[in-house]
């Protein structure tokens, strides 16, 4: 079996371009060093903190819907519960090495893992 690199992913919500199209499927990479120090030297950062989730974001989902770019533009329209569930995706695959959770049924208590890059059918 060959080592993962990319995720699927599918957003709650989804993000909408400027011409209304909604793109919710997208494919995030495992992120490199660069990846996390590269954004570290952007002025955008260095004025604001937070703002290294946007350029992280933006550098390792390699696709979304049927965009031609991902750019920190398109992080920055992403709607917040949208950006919390790729922040979580990110360190899922990231430090965990699996989009996976380990849940189980309330009323059973059976085991079973849950992908998070799979739509659950929820809007």
């Amino acid at each position: 079996m060959a080592f993962q690199t990319e995720f699927p992913f599918t957003l709650p919500k989804g993000f909408v371009d400027q011409n209304g199209t909604l793109h919710r499927d997208g494919v995030m990479r495992l992120a490199t060093a660069k990846d996390e120090i590269a954004p570290l030297q952007d002025y955008r950062v260095q004025q604001n903190r937070a703002y290294l989730v946007i350029i992280l974001l933006s550098r390792v989902i390699v696709k979304l819907g049927s965009l031609s770019s991902i750019n920190p533009s398109v992080i920055e329209g992403l709607f917040s519960s949208d950006l919390a569930y790729l922040q979580e995706f990110y360190r899922r695959i990231n430090e965990e090495g699996s989009a996976k959770i380990k849940a189980s049924c309330p009323a059973c208590g059976h085991g079973y893992e849950l992908d998070l890059g799979v739509d659950l059918g929820e809007s």
